[in-house]
């Protein structure tokens, strides 16, 4: 399956191709906005805990993390994690992003659908990353791509990769709206609460934006690959 074959040319190279280009959208643009200070002065961390107890949320710390871009929220432990660069930052761009991970944390907290339903998800979809390809490759070994009777365990086997995989498809799809909905929550947070002002909110949406882009590029590729996995498993089953 880690060939390169026409599918993977046609299919996958332009996801591929656009998931660089996001990722280096979202360092360029983060790197630009992150030279701007905002003109209140809050660090990230002071925003998202000013975000957290506007959403009545008090019982959510606001920790440090190591790494760059590693800000997240972690529905789990109900920590919400910044990194070096945002935690302790006054720049926009600092900013957009711990308000946006506070827009996670407030989806935990009013019920979210699509966050409860990815956070449900996650068992399932490690073991899809985890197991798909290599019950398709067992599957291939065995001749499920055959019609031999030795093949009919095979392909039952390889279904059941591609179902995994699909699994793992599905939690990207999921992770989208999720993603659009705290940056459009962060934004709001932001105007309302007079934390960014003016043309400063502009440039916080480029930065949040250029993130969401990434999430896009990331389904693009897993939707691509699985349509690539059903040409090649499907065509090959035809042509035996």
């Amino acid at each position: 399956m880690f060939w390169i074959d026409r599918y993977y040319i046609i299919l996958v190279l332009p996801t591929v191709l656009l998931a660089l280009y996001a990722q280096a959208k979202v360092n360029s643009t983060f790197n630009r906005y992150s030279q701007e200070r905002s003109r209140r002065g809050m660090t990230g961390q002071e925003v998202a805990l000013a975000i957290l107890r506007s959403a009545g949320i008090t019982d959510v710390p606001v920790e440090m993390v190591s790494g760059r871009l590693t800000d997240h929220y972690d529905p789990r432990s109900r920590v919400l994690r910044l990194s070096e660069s945002v935690c302790d930052s006054t720049s926009i761009a600092a900013i957009g992003v711990a308000a946006h991970e506070a827009g996670h944390a407030i989806q935990h907290q009013v019920g979210y659908a699509p966050l409860h339903l990815r956070n449900v998800m996650i068992p399932l979809t490690r073991i899809g990353s985890n197991l798909s390809m290599p019950l398709i490759i067992i599957g291939i070994i065995m001749g499920g791509l055959s019609s031999s009777v030795s093949g009919n365990l095979g392909w039952y086997i390889i279904v059941l990769g591609i179902a995994l995989f699909g699994i793992a498809v599905l939690f990207q799809v999921i992770t989208l709206p999720v993603e659009f909905n705290a940056s459009r929550r962060a934004l709001a947070l932001l105007r309302e609460q007079q934390i960014l002002v003016d043309d400063e909110l502009g440039k916080a949406r480029k930065v949040l934006q250029a993130a969401a882009l990434t999430y896009v590029a990331a389904t693009a590729q897993a939707l691509a690959n699985l349509l690539r996995l059903l040409l090649i498993v499907g065509g090959r089953k035809r042509d035996d």
